[in-house]
């Protein structure tokens, strides 16, 4: 267990600062953004809100930062103290250099954090006797007992244990895709190979999202060419695909239409509880083709009536409908299995979308990686290669094990072993940190 003077695992905290000065600081899952001139104000920004947590709990606590120079591991103390965390593995951002260049000598990430925190409280003004005073309506919260493990069984007998820090890392997860953001938000779910995962991460990150923070999740296929999203999901009381949304838009979109109008045209999921909004698989392209401005009107739609839109996409990033998914979108996800093939075509579009314009280079610079292991044969060096390879290209990237369950047939997150259960919990939290 932690001592008052230890740095502290748990809330679990994460700092990502841009090169314009907006960042945003998670603790505990709960996140608070900020807009500041430079990435030095973010970063003063940041100390002052981890201190105050800090203050709080009566001791340091260890901090996840990204900023535009890498990933560091610092410990932030209740003074508002800066120091590294030495049991952490520092990630510097690669630097390109000439061939006479020899690389420049790099200044501790902790002294960095620290000047900053130092150059903006010395330019600050006293605090009034308001600021000064700490509310008496700020309590901690007491931490749950341990519900898992032989922690959670001395629990269950009488004996009050505390939780462990892989299920403290748990809840820090289930806490990160409970939360409801304000306004709906756009993950578009993309690889150029067919075959890659896209659809089984769709319906999987749905189901997490849906099941740990309520209604108002959709999976749309926005696929032109046979999309199988209906084909891993249940059917409603229907057979209506977006084909037969599309007229409706308009009466949708208006004052007198209701929520439940879309029990319609969509399959709610009964044991996952989010909506698939289905393609044609059956028809060919040219008899289903949709248009941009189609893809706008579907998903007013969605944003209308749902919080959390996930799209499963086709294979042709030069299709319109493609593309107008990506300018909606707020958050990228990558899906790729082991195979090389699979991993190249995902790492080529992030390069591509870096190249297309500024907001689609921010989607690639913050995309999250899944990769799974479809081949029951791979080994786990396969996976973690996979992986470590997307680390320097997207913010993050998570790996799923072998299940056999997601192999074929319908999609059920119940229907998973634990692990792989936790291994989805562990992608949909990464998601939400980028919402």
């Amino acid at each position: 267990m932690s001592t008052m003077n230890e740095a502290a695992t748990w809330p679990r905290v994460e700092a990502t600062l841009r090169a314009d000065g907006t960042a945003e600081v998670s603790i505990g899952g709960s996140v608070t953004p900020i807009e500041a001139g430079t990435v030095d104000d973010a970063r003063a920004q940041v100390v002052g809100i981890v201190a105050e947590r800090a203050a709080q709990l009566g001791r340091p606590l260890r901090v996840i930062s990204r900023d535009p120079s890498g990933e560091w591991p610092l410990i932030i103390h209740p003074d508002a103290t800066v120091t590294e965390d030495t049991t952490g593995g520092a990630r510097p951002a690669p630097v390109e250099l000439a061939p006479e260049q020899s690389p420049a000598p790099v200044e501790p990430a902790a002294a960095r954090w620290a000047d900053a925190a130092a150059s903006t409280s010395s330019t600050e003004e006293l605090p009034t006797r308001r600021e000064r005073r700490q509310s008496f309506l700020v309590q901690e919260q007491a931490e749950e007992p341990a519900t898992k493990g032989w922690r959670g069984f001395a629990t269950r007998i009488g004996l009050r244990m505390s939780p462990s820090e892989d299920e403290r890392a748990e809840r820090a997860d289930a806490l990160a895709v409970s939360q409801h953001w304000p306004g709906p938000r756009t993950i578009a779910i993309v690889n150029g190979k067919g075959g890659a995962g896209k659809t089984p991460t769709t319906v999987l990150l749905a189901a997490v999202f849906a099941r740990y923070g309520g209604a108002g999740v959709l999976a749309w296929d926005n696929n032109q060419t046979r999309g199988t999203l209906g084909w891993r999901t249940e059917q409603g009381p229907h057979e209506a695909t977006l084909l037969e949304l599309l007229p409706q838009v308009d009466r949708l979109l208006s004052t007198g239409a209701q929520s439940a109008d879309l029990a319609h045209y969509v399959h709610h999921q009964t044991r996952d509880r989010f909506d698939v909004l289905r393609s044609k698989p059956m028809a060919l392209a040219h008899e289903q083709r949709v248009e941009p401005v189609d893809v706008d009107s579907i998903h007013a739609v969605a944003s209308k009536y749902y919080r959390l839109i996930f799209i499963d996409s086709g294979n042709d990033e030069s299709d319109p409908m493609w593309l107008r998914m990506i300018d909606h979108a707020d958050q990228l996800v990558v899906a790729t299995t082991t195979r090389d093939d699979h991993a190249e075509a995902g790492a080529l579009l992030l390069e591509a979308l870096a190249e297309r314009n500024a907001s689609s280079a921010a989607l690639a610079d913050s995309a999250v990686v899944v990769v799974t292991q479809a081949d029951s044969k791979a080994a786990p060096a396969d996976v973690d290669r996979v992986a470590t390879g997307y680390r320097q290209l997207a913010r993050e990237a998570v790996t799923i094990p072998y299940d056999p369950a997601m192999v074929d047939g319908l999609l059920h997150y119940g229907s998973l072993r634990p692990t792989t259960q936790r291994a989805w919990l562990a992608a949909a939290a990464a998601v939400a940190r980028g919402l």
